[in-house]
């Protein structure tokens, strides 16, 4: 199957929306996005990447850049992971405190902020610079060693951070935070703030449609833990509209509020949309709408 096509059709088909939602406006670096911008990249297993619209432009990956994280500190603790975070759907907005205070500070999952401050702080711990080793990970896995982190919006979201703060002085009187908070934002910022585009992380999710195996053919995770980081993205890996996603679109997907959307077809292609405009629940419409679309015209789901 060449998907060239399809993504054309989808195109079409996003440039005819009424109304694709309002950028994410309580980070004033992305708050300027035009919600009409709009790519979408495909990459098979060996590399091959199809593209439509501005699926090569840089954008802000913010919360999509969990889903690698996770899998990079998965591959260095395993299960041992999981006794800090847990795998369940929130069912609460992602940067909520209320699960926290009855969960004794063990975050739902590893998607919402609480989680995702968690598994930043693990991998720290374990590497010495977690927001630099994501970012030697994206650049390997994209074949893009220009990706970089883009500082006005690590700055404007530590400008901002005050809930981000809260969360990780909640789970650190709770011992769930081994760095010391000021250090732990510092890397969550940076980590979110990685300009990338659609092109570049299709790439770079690459590893979770080979099943665990990297581009250059090394194991990354194994089959088994590619299972569970596809299953948690299905189940959490769009805030509070998982259950939606799963009976739109169908596929693994994580999605952040610079308006990207990252999706797993196992053993067939990886996936990325943008769109910066968002829905109420912090996902992209168009970004939603294409992935609806691309299942629907090529069939290819995990149901």
């Amino acid at each position: 199957m060449t998907f060239q096509p399809v993504l054309e059709r989808i195109a079409e088909d996003i440039g005819r929306m009424p109304d694709r939602g309002r950028p994410a406006g309580y980070i004033p670096a992305l708050a300027a996005c035009d919600p009409a911008r709009f790519g979408m990249a495909v990459a098979e297993p060996d590399g091959t990447v199809y593209g439509v619209g501005e699926w090569r432009t840089p954008f802000s990956a913010q919360s999509v850049t969990k889903v690698f994280t996770l899998a990079l500190d998965l591959a260095r603790e395993g299960d041992a992971l999981w006794e800090h975070v847990g795998r369940e759907p929130s069912g609460n907005p992602f940067n909520s405190l209320v699960q926290l205070e009855y969960e004794g500070g063990i975050p739902r999952n590893p998607f919402i902020n609480a989680g995702a401050l968690v598994v930043t702080d693990r991998l720290h711990t374990r590497t010495g610079d977690a927001a630099a080793e994501l970012l030697t990970f994206l650049r390997t896995e994209s074949g893009n060693p220009g990706l970089a982190f883009d500082l006005d919006v690590a700055a404007s979201e530590d400008a901002h951070g005050d809930r981000n703060a809260a969360l990780a002085h909640f789970m650190a009187s709770y011992g769930n935070i081994a760095s010391p908070v000021p250090v732990l934002l510092d890397q969550y910022f940076r980590q979110c703030s990685v300009a990338a585009s659609c092109a570049d992380l299709a790439l770079a999710t690459g590893f979770l449609a080979r099943h665990g195996v990297r581009a250059d053919g090394s194991r990354l995770l194994s089959r088994s833990q590619a299972k569970q980081v596809n299953a948690v993205m299905l189940t959490c890996g769009t805030y509070d509209a998982a259950g939606d996603f799963a009976y739109r679109v169908g596929l693994p997907g994580k999605s952040g509020v610079g308006g990207g959307i990252i999706a797993v077809v196992p053993g067939r292609c990886t996936l990325c949309v943008w769109g910066p405009g968002l829905d109420e629940r912090g996902n992209s419409v168009s970004g939603v709408a294409a992935l609806d679309r691309f299942t629907t015209l090529t069939g290819l789901s995990v149901f």
